[in-house]
Protein backbone atom coordinates (compact mmCIF):
# COMPACT_ATOMS: atom_id res chain seq x y z
CA UNK A 1 0.00 0.00 0.00
CA UNK A 2 1.23 3.49 -0.88
CA UNK A 3 2.01 5.43 2.26
CA UNK A 4 0.97 8.97 3.04
CA UNK A 5 4.58 10.20 2.88
CA UNK A 6 5.20 8.53 -0.49
CA UNK A 7 2.04 10.07 -1.93
CA UNK A 8 2.88 13.57 -0.74
CA UNK A 9 6.34 13.23 -2.28
CA UNK A 10 4.81 12.38 -5.68
CA UNK A 11 2.62 15.48 -5.94
CA UNK A 12 4.15 17.94 -8.39
CA UNK A 13 3.23 21.50 -9.30
CA UNK A 14 0.77 21.66 -12.17
CA UNK A 15 2.38 22.55 -15.52
CA UNK A 16 2.10 26.33 -15.94
CA UNK A 17 3.78 26.17 -19.37
CA UNK A 18 0.99 23.89 -20.57
CA UNK A 19 -1.57 26.31 -19.11
CA UNK A 20 -0.01 29.20 -21.05
CA UNK A 21 0.08 27.17 -24.27
CA UNK A 22 -3.57 26.23 -23.76
CA UNK A 23 -4.53 29.88 -23.35
CA UNK A 24 -2.79 30.63 -26.65
CA UNK A 25 -4.91 27.95 -28.32
CA UNK A 26 -8.05 29.47 -26.80
CA UNK A 27 -6.97 32.93 -27.98
CA UNK A 28 -7.04 31.63 -31.55
CA UNK A 29 -10.65 30.46 -31.28
CA UNK A 30 -13.41 32.47 -32.99
CA UNK A 31 -14.23 34.78 -30.08
CA UNK A 32 -12.86 37.87 -28.41
CA UNK A 33 -9.93 36.93 -26.22
CA UNK A 34 -10.88 35.71 -22.72
CA UNK A 35 -14.58 36.24 -23.53
CA UNK A 36 -15.47 32.80 -22.12
CA UNK A 37 -14.02 33.86 -18.79
CA UNK A 38 -13.93 31.14 -16.16
CA UNK A 39 -14.47 28.41 -18.77
CA UNK A 40 -11.14 29.35 -20.34
CA UNK A 41 -9.45 29.36 -16.93
CA UNK A 42 -10.94 25.95 -16.23
CA UNK A 43 -9.70 24.52 -19.54
CA UNK A 44 -6.22 25.85 -18.82
CA UNK A 45 -6.25 24.39 -15.30
CA UNK A 46 -7.32 20.93 -16.45
CA UNK A 47 -4.67 21.01 -19.18
CA UNK A 48 -2.03 22.01 -16.63
CA UNK A 49 -3.08 19.18 -14.31
CA UNK A 50 -3.06 16.62 -17.11
CA UNK A 51 0.17 17.96 -18.63
CA UNK A 52 -1.27 18.43 -22.14
CA UNK A 53 -3.32 20.96 -24.08
CA UNK A 54 -5.37 18.04 -25.46
CA UNK A 55 -6.53 16.33 -22.24
CA UNK A 56 -8.88 13.87 -23.93
CA UNK A 57 -12.33 12.72 -22.78
CA UNK A 58 -13.30 12.77 -19.14
CA UNK A 59 -14.22 9.62 -17.24
CA UNK A 60 -15.86 10.83 -14.06
CA UNK A 61 -16.30 9.30 -10.62
CA UNK A 62 -17.67 10.86 -7.45
CA UNK A 63 -16.47 9.31 -4.20
CA UNK A 64 -19.08 9.66 -1.42
CA UNK A 65 -17.66 8.74 1.98
CA UNK A 66 -19.74 8.35 5.12
CA UNK A 67 -18.92 8.06 8.82
CA UNK A 68 -20.38 8.93 12.19
CA UNK A 69 -19.14 11.45 14.75
CA UNK A 70 -19.14 11.03 18.51
CA UNK A 71 -19.75 14.74 18.96
CA UNK A 72 -23.34 14.14 17.79
CA UNK A 73 -24.00 13.22 21.44
CA UNK A 74 -23.67 16.93 22.27
CA UNK A 75 -26.90 17.75 20.40
CA UNK A 76 -25.27 19.68 17.56
CA UNK A 77 -27.48 18.33 14.73
CA UNK A 78 -31.17 18.52 13.91
CA UNK A 79 -31.11 14.86 12.82
CA UNK A 80 -30.42 11.69 14.82
CA UNK A 81 -27.19 9.79 14.17
CA UNK A 82 -28.94 6.82 12.53
CA UNK A 83 -29.62 9.03 9.48
CA UNK A 84 -26.00 8.53 8.41
CA UNK A 85 -26.56 4.80 8.00
CA UNK A 86 -29.96 5.26 6.38
CA UNK A 87 -28.62 7.72 3.82
CA UNK A 88 -25.66 5.50 2.98
CA UNK A 89 -28.14 2.78 2.05
CA UNK A 90 -30.11 5.34 0.05
CA UNK A 91 -26.95 6.23 -1.91
CA UNK A 92 -26.27 2.55 -2.58
CA UNK A 93 -29.80 2.03 -3.88
CA UNK A 94 -29.79 5.08 -6.13
CA UNK A 95 -32.43 7.21 -4.43
CA UNK A 96 -30.57 10.30 -3.18
CA UNK A 97 -29.98 13.69 -4.78
CA UNK A 98 -26.38 12.76 -5.56
CA UNK A 99 -27.55 9.70 -7.50
CA UNK A 100 -29.88 11.81 -9.63
CA UNK A 101 -27.31 14.53 -10.30
CA UNK A 102 -24.43 12.12 -10.94
CA UNK A 103 -26.53 10.35 -13.55
CA UNK A 104 -27.15 13.70 -15.22
CA UNK A 105 -23.40 14.42 -15.19
CA UNK A 106 -22.46 10.98 -16.49
CA UNK A 107 -20.45 10.25 -13.36
CA UNK A 108 -20.02 6.96 -11.56
CA UNK A 109 -20.70 6.98 -7.81
CA UNK A 110 -18.44 5.15 -5.37
CA UNK A 111 -20.01 4.88 -1.90
CA UNK A 112 -17.58 4.18 0.95
CA UNK A 113 -18.29 3.35 4.59
CA UNK A 114 -15.39 4.89 6.49
CA UNK A 115 -16.95 4.30 9.90
CA UNK A 116 -20.72 4.41 10.25
CA UNK A 117 -21.65 3.69 13.87
CA UNK A 118 -23.67 0.57 13.07
CA UNK A 119 -22.06 -1.52 10.35
CA UNK A 120 -23.99 -1.58 7.10
CA UNK A 121 -25.41 -4.79 5.63
CA UNK A 122 -23.60 -6.36 2.71
CA UNK A 123 -24.35 -4.18 -0.30
CA UNK A 124 -22.43 -4.55 -3.57
CA UNK A 125 -22.64 -0.77 -4.04
CA UNK A 126 -20.95 0.05 -0.70
CA UNK A 127 -17.24 -0.36 -0.13
CA UNK A 128 -16.16 -0.91 3.46
CA UNK A 129 -12.99 0.84 4.64
CA UNK A 130 -14.12 1.14 8.24
CA UNK A 131 -11.61 2.81 10.51
CA UNK A 132 -13.93 2.35 13.50
CA UNK A 133 -17.62 2.63 14.50
CA UNK A 134 -17.56 6.42 14.34
CA UNK A 135 -15.15 8.81 15.99
CA UNK A 136 -15.00 9.56 19.70
CA UNK A 137 -16.69 12.69 21.09
CA UNK A 138 -14.01 15.32 20.51
CA UNK A 139 -15.58 17.63 23.09
CA UNK A 140 -14.03 15.27 25.67
CA UNK A 141 -10.79 14.18 23.98
CA UNK A 142 -9.31 13.37 20.55
CA UNK A 143 -11.73 12.25 17.84
CA UNK A 144 -9.37 9.43 16.85
CA UNK A 145 -5.80 8.22 17.20
CA UNK A 146 -3.03 9.45 14.95
CA UNK A 147 -2.83 5.94 13.51
CA UNK A 148 -6.53 6.04 12.63
CA UNK A 149 -6.13 9.44 10.97
CA UNK A 150 -3.27 8.09 8.86
CA UNK A 151 -5.29 4.98 8.00
CA UNK A 152 -8.22 7.14 6.82
CA UNK A 153 -5.93 9.22 4.62
CA UNK A 154 -4.25 6.15 3.17
CA UNK A 155 -7.62 4.48 2.46
CA UNK A 156 -8.58 7.51 0.37
CA UNK A 157 -5.21 7.51 -1.37
CA UNK A 158 -5.58 3.83 -2.27
CA UNK A 159 -9.11 4.33 -3.58
CA UNK A 160 -8.07 7.27 -5.77
CA UNK A 161 -5.22 5.20 -7.16
CA UNK A 162 -7.58 2.33 -7.92
CA UNK A 163 -10.06 4.57 -9.73
CA UNK A 164 -7.33 6.22 -11.79
CA UNK A 165 -5.97 2.79 -12.74
CA UNK A 166 -9.48 1.97 -14.00
CA UNK A 167 -9.41 5.00 -16.29
CA UNK A 168 -11.00 7.75 -14.21
CA UNK A 169 -9.68 11.16 -15.29
CA UNK A 170 -11.92 13.45 -13.20
CA UNK A 171 -12.63 12.80 -9.54
CA UNK A 172 -15.31 14.41 -7.41
CA UNK A 173 -15.81 14.10 -3.66
CA UNK A 174 -18.87 14.13 -1.40
CA UNK A 175 -19.77 13.03 2.13
CA UNK A 176 -22.37 11.95 4.63
CA UNK A 177 -22.14 12.06 8.41
CA UNK A 178 -24.44 13.52 11.03
CA UNK A 179 -22.49 16.20 12.98
CA UNK A 180 -19.78 16.47 10.34
CA UNK A 181 -20.36 20.21 9.95
CA UNK A 182 -19.31 20.48 13.61
CA UNK A 183 -16.06 18.64 12.88
CA UNK A 184 -15.52 20.72 9.75
CA UNK A 185 -16.09 23.98 11.62
CA UNK A 186 -13.55 22.93 14.23
CA UNK A 187 -11.02 22.02 11.54
CA UNK A 188 -11.66 25.29 9.72
CA UNK A 189 -11.22 27.35 12.88
CA UNK A 190 -7.85 25.81 13.66
CA UNK A 191 -6.47 25.58 10.11
CA UNK A 192 -7.57 29.07 8.99
CA UNK A 193 -7.15 30.84 12.32
CA UNK A 194 -10.78 32.00 12.35
CA UNK A 195 -12.92 32.06 15.48
CA UNK A 196 -15.49 29.29 15.96
CA UNK A 197 -18.32 31.82 15.64
CA UNK A 198 -17.23 32.89 12.16
CA UNK A 199 -16.94 29.38 10.71
CA UNK A 200 -19.92 27.64 12.34
CA UNK A 201 -23.28 27.49 10.60
CA UNK A 202 -26.62 25.77 11.00
CA UNK A 203 -25.68 22.50 9.27
CA UNK A 204 -28.84 20.42 9.01
CA UNK A 205 -30.98 23.40 10.01
CA UNK A 206 -30.54 23.82 13.76
CA UNK A 207 -32.22 26.63 15.69
CA UNK A 208 -30.50 29.50 17.51
CA UNK A 209 -30.11 27.62 20.80
CA UNK A 210 -28.54 24.62 19.09
CA UNK A 211 -26.24 26.90 17.09
CA UNK A 212 -24.98 28.54 20.29
CA UNK A 213 -24.45 25.07 21.79
CA UNK A 214 -22.57 23.97 18.65
CA UNK A 215 -20.20 26.96 18.85
CA UNK A 216 -19.60 26.29 22.55
CA UNK A 217 -18.87 22.61 21.84
CA UNK A 218 -16.31 23.54 19.17
CA UNK A 219 -14.66 26.07 21.45
CA UNK A 220 -14.47 23.46 24.24
CA UNK A 221 -13.06 20.84 21.86
CA UNK A 222 -10.26 23.16 20.80
CA UNK A 223 -9.47 23.98 24.43
CA UNK A 224 -9.53 20.33 25.50
CA UNK A 225 -7.48 18.97 22.61
CA UNK A 226 -5.09 21.85 21.90
CA UNK A 227 -4.48 20.85 18.26
CA UNK A 228 -1.25 22.06 16.66
CA UNK A 229 -2.12 24.18 13.57
CA UNK A 230 1.34 23.51 12.14
CA UNK A 231 0.67 19.75 12.18
CA UNK A 232 -2.40 19.03 10.01
CA UNK A 233 -2.35 15.35 10.93
CA UNK A 234 -2.64 16.35 14.60
CA UNK A 235 -5.58 18.62 13.78
CA UNK A 236 -7.33 15.85 11.85
CA UNK A 237 -6.64 13.39 14.67
CA UNK A 238 -8.13 15.60 17.35
CA UNK A 239 -11.02 17.28 15.54
CA UNK A 240 -11.74 15.42 12.31
CA UNK A 241 -13.84 12.56 11.03
CA UNK A 242 -13.01 9.31 9.29
CA UNK A 243 -14.80 10.43 6.11
CA UNK A 244 -13.02 13.80 6.16
CA UNK A 245 -9.66 12.06 6.42
CA UNK A 246 -10.64 9.65 3.66
CA UNK A 247 -11.65 12.47 1.33
CA UNK A 248 -8.42 14.33 2.05
CA UNK A 249 -6.70 11.12 0.98
CA UNK A 250 -8.69 11.01 -2.28
CA UNK A 251 -7.47 14.55 -3.02
CA UNK A 252 -3.86 13.58 -2.33
CA UNK A 253 -4.14 10.38 -4.34
CA UNK A 254 -5.75 12.18 -7.27
CA UNK A 255 -3.10 14.90 -7.25
CA UNK A 256 -0.29 12.34 -7.07
CA UNK A 257 -1.77 10.63 -10.14
CA UNK A 258 -2.21 13.87 -12.08
CA UNK A 259 -6.02 13.88 -11.92
CA UNK A 260 -8.12 16.96 -11.04
CA UNK A 261 -10.52 16.73 -8.10
CA UNK A 262 -13.83 18.61 -7.97
CA UNK A 263 -14.57 19.42 -4.34
CA UNK A 264 -18.12 19.84 -3.09
CA UNK A 265 -19.08 22.16 -0.24
CA UNK A 266 -18.11 22.86 3.34
CA UNK A 267 -17.14 19.41 4.60
CA UNK A 268 -15.21 18.61 1.43
CA UNK A 269 -13.60 22.01 1.80
CA UNK A 270 -12.42 21.02 5.27
CA UNK A 271 -10.96 17.84 3.75
CA UNK A 272 -9.22 20.00 1.16
CA UNK A 273 -7.76 22.16 3.94
CA UNK A 274 -6.25 19.06 5.56
CA UNK A 275 -4.94 17.76 2.23
CA UNK A 276 -3.35 21.02 1.16
CA UNK A 277 -1.79 21.66 4.55
CA UNK A 278 -0.14 18.24 4.18
CA UNK A 279 0.81 18.89 0.53
CA UNK A 280 0.46 22.54 -0.55
CA UNK A 281 1.07 21.72 -4.22
CA UNK A 282 -2.18 19.72 -4.23
CA UNK A 283 -4.11 23.02 -4.34
CA UNK A 284 -3.52 23.32 -8.09
CA UNK A 285 -5.47 20.10 -8.67
CA UNK A 286 -8.63 21.35 -6.95
CA UNK A 287 -11.73 22.63 -8.72
CA UNK A 288 -14.17 24.30 -6.33
CA UNK A 289 -17.67 23.30 -7.41
CA UNK A 290 -19.70 25.86 -5.49
CA UNK A 291 -19.93 28.15 -2.50
CA UNK A 292 -22.03 26.54 0.21
CA UNK A 293 -24.53 28.33 2.42
CA UNK A 294 -22.49 27.13 5.40
CA UNK A 295 -20.89 30.13 7.09
CA UNK A 296 -17.36 28.74 7.22
CA UNK A 297 -17.11 27.78 3.56
CA UNK A 298 -16.13 31.31 2.53
CA UNK A 299 -13.23 31.22 4.97
CA UNK A 300 -12.09 27.87 3.61
CA UNK A 301 -12.26 28.98 -0.02
CA UNK A 302 -10.39 32.20 0.80
CA UNK A 303 -7.72 30.22 2.65
CA UNK A 304 -7.34 27.91 -0.36
CA UNK A 305 -7.46 30.84 -2.85
CA UNK A 306 -10.20 29.02 -4.76
CA UNK A 307 -13.06 30.65 -6.66
CA UNK A 308 -16.19 28.47 -6.84
CA UNK A 309 -17.79 27.79 -10.21
CA UNK A 310 -21.37 27.99 -8.91
CA UNK A 311 -23.34 29.78 -6.23
CA UNK A 312 -26.71 28.08 -5.87
CA UNK A 313 -27.37 28.38 -2.12
CA UNK A 314 -26.68 24.65 -1.67
CA UNK A 315 -26.12 23.13 1.75
CA UNK A 316 -26.92 19.46 1.15
CA UNK A 317 -23.50 17.87 0.73
CA UNK A 318 -23.32 14.33 -0.68
CA UNK A 319 -21.21 15.62 -3.59
CA UNK A 320 -24.24 17.27 -5.22
CA UNK A 321 -22.35 20.47 -6.02
CA UNK A 322 -19.51 18.46 -7.54
CA UNK A 323 -21.96 16.64 -9.81
CA UNK A 324 -23.49 19.95 -10.92
CA UNK A 325 -20.05 21.42 -11.71
CA UNK A 326 -18.72 18.48 -13.72
CA UNK A 327 -20.63 19.43 -16.91
CA UNK A 328 -18.84 22.79 -16.79
CA UNK A 329 -15.52 20.94 -16.94
CA UNK A 330 -16.89 19.01 -19.93
CA UNK A 331 -17.94 22.28 -21.56
CA UNK A 332 -14.55 23.93 -21.02
CA UNK A 333 -12.72 21.04 -22.65
CA UNK A 334 -15.25 20.87 -25.50
CA UNK A 335 -14.50 24.52 -26.32
CA UNK A 336 -10.79 23.74 -26.34
CA UNK A 337 -11.26 20.64 -28.47
CA UNK A 338 -14.09 21.48 -30.89
CA UNK A 339 -14.33 25.22 -31.44
CA UNK A 340 -13.04 26.57 -34.76
CA UNK A 341 -10.04 28.86 -35.00
CA UNK A 342 -10.02 32.17 -36.86
CA UNK A 343 -7.92 30.53 -39.57
CA UNK A 344 -10.01 27.36 -39.99
CA UNK A 345 -13.29 29.27 -40.05
CA UNK A 346 -12.10 32.10 -42.29
CA UNK A 347 -12.96 34.71 -39.65
CA UNK A 348 -10.91 37.88 -39.32
CA UNK A 349 -9.05 38.22 -36.04
CA UNK A 350 -8.91 41.57 -34.29
CA UNK A 351 -5.37 40.81 -33.14
CA UNK A 352 -3.94 40.43 -29.69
Amino acid sequence: MTTLADTIARIRMTDLAVAAATQQLLDNKTKPRHSLGRLEELACQIAAVRGTSAPGPLYKAIVVMGADHGVAAEGVSAYPQEVTRQMMLNFARGGAAINVLARQAGARIVVVDMGVAEALPDEPAIRAHRIGPGTANFARGPAMTRGQATAALEAGIALAGELVSEGVTLLGIGEMGIANTTASSALAAVLTGATPETVTGRGTGIDDAALARKVAVIRRAIEVNRPDPSDPLDVLTKLGGFEIGGLAGVILGGAAAGVPVVIDGFICGAAALVATRLAPTATGYLVSAHRSMELGHRHILASLSLAPLLELDLRLGEGTGAALAMPLVDAALAILRDMATFSSAGVSDSGA
